[in-house]
């Protein structure tokens, strides 16, 4: 069973380009501007690209994660995110890169699901917190990757080589997946290691299952959940944060790239501790508490907006990533742990879909509201960005509202 931690790593590998492509253009965000001469609104849309397709992406990921298998997709789909890396590299204009976007966030949107596909078939449900927690930290090291050394990267060679780069070595991780991945012990003539999940019907369809977890009461509030605080941490890391430290701070490329570099921090270290805690005092409270973290970073940076010093920046941008970004281990656990094993990919791949929508939204609306504020400017002022923090903490107080919904799944004897 050693083999398990080999496939764990190839596919935990994945998720450091997952990371890496999601928030790269919060520190590229003023050359993709100057570059293709567009303003707040396109630069918005062409971020929010990525997580238009990658929530798109989330429901047929679940159904193929659970028929074609996580091997499969996983290798079939990062090619495209390869491609689609080299496109955005090469473009010449904001449609092409657009379309590149597009292809790398339909591409790297089945590591996720996939990922905890694997670890539901390979480990134990005590272990699939702990692995989840593990792969968080991969994550971690893929923002680490896409702040500060992205920024020394590309004032070295360039942003359009970096990407090209990063897309070559993304064809290469497909290549290495659809060698080594192994979807289940049994692909490997080994007996099942879980004995203890919940079982449907034999013959349940997958559009039965789906119809299982969108109609159910229990989904919807973890949904709202995910939209409001994962959206808004994937919003700030992977755009508007970079322009909000460099407009209003005044701040160089390195520097931000340096603020947003606590998103990895938030993730090595928040991701294990999110996970003890969740094993330990509950799944919902760990989620209310985030919730409540969200709400007083959110709160604070836009009753300051212009006159934090720097030490503060840090440690406000690290709440405000603790608050979101770790937390999939544990929301996808409790989507999991809501319905039966057979559907466990498609449970946690709809859930899935709603982070990436709320970041989606957030960018695009945020970049309108940054434009209509400052038309015909490409900087935009400190009163506009406080605008930007209150609505951040109007959808975090909409999280913590819906955290008291969601159902409670650890049992009442657990002692992990």
């Amino acid at each position: 069973m050693k083999y398990r931690y080999f496939i764990c790593f190839l596919i935990f590998s994945c998720y450091v380009l997952v990371f890496f492509h999601r928030l790269c253009p919060a520190v590229i965000a003023l050359d993709l501007q100057n570059s293709f001469h567009i303003s707040g609104t396109l630069l918005g849309l062409l971020a929010s690209a990525y997580f238009y397709s990658y929530a798109i992406m989330q429901l047929p990921t679940g159904l193929m994660a659970d028929s074609w298998g996580p091997r499969k997709t996983v290798s079939i789909f990062f090619i495209l995110a390869g491609v689609g890396s080299i496109l955005m590299g090469v473009a010449s204009n904001l449609t092409v890169a657009i379309i590149g976007r597009v292809l790398v966030g339909i591409g790297v949107s089945t590591v996720f699901v996939c990922n905890f596909k694997i670890l539901a078939e390979w480990f134990t449900p005590r272990q699939f917190l702990i692995m989840g927690s593990a792969f968080m930290v991969m994550g971690g090291l893929g923002a680490l990757f896409s702040s500060a050394p992205l920024a020394w990267i590309s004032e070295l060679i360039g942003w359009r080589m970096t990407l090209t780069a990063v897309g070559i070595f993304t064809l290469v991780m497909s290549a290495l997946t659809y060698a080594f991945v192994r979807n289940k012990p049994s692909d490997m003539g080994l007996p099942s290691i879980r004995k203890d999940s919940p079982r449907t019907e034999k013959g349940m369809g997958l559009l039965a299952g789906m119809k299982m977890v969108i109609t159910s009461g229990r989904f919807w509030p973890l949904a709202t959940w995910s939209f409001c605080v994962t959206g808004t941490s994937f919003a700030m890391g992977g755009l508007w944060g970079g322009p909000y430290l460099m407009h209003v701070y005044g701040l160089s490329k390195t520097e931000t790239g340096s603020i947003l570099s606590t998103f990895a921090l938030a993730l090595i270290f928040g991701s294990p501790l999110l996970g003890w805690l969740a094993n330990r005092v509950g799944r919902k409270p760990v989620l209310m508490g985030c919730s409540l973290l969200l709400m007083t970073a959110s709160g604070l940076m836009a009753w300051s907006v212009n006159s934090l010093p720097i030490p503060a920046l840090y440690i406000l941008f690290f709440c405000l990533f603790l608050a979101g970004g770790p937390t999939g281990p544990v929301v996808a656990t409790v989507s999991k742990e809501l319905f039966p094993i057979e559907i466990s990919g498609t449970s946690v791949g709809t859930v899935n879909l709603f982070p990436f929508l709320g970041a989606a939204v957030l960018q695009v609306g945020i970049g309108a509201m940054l434009t209509a504020r400052n038309p015909g400017q490409a900087v935009y002022d400190a009163t506009s960005f406080r605008y930007m923090f209150l609505i951040l903490l109007g959808v975090a107080t909409l999280s913590f509202v819906a955290s008291f919904l969601i159902r409670e799944t650890l049992p009442a004897d657990n002692t992990a």
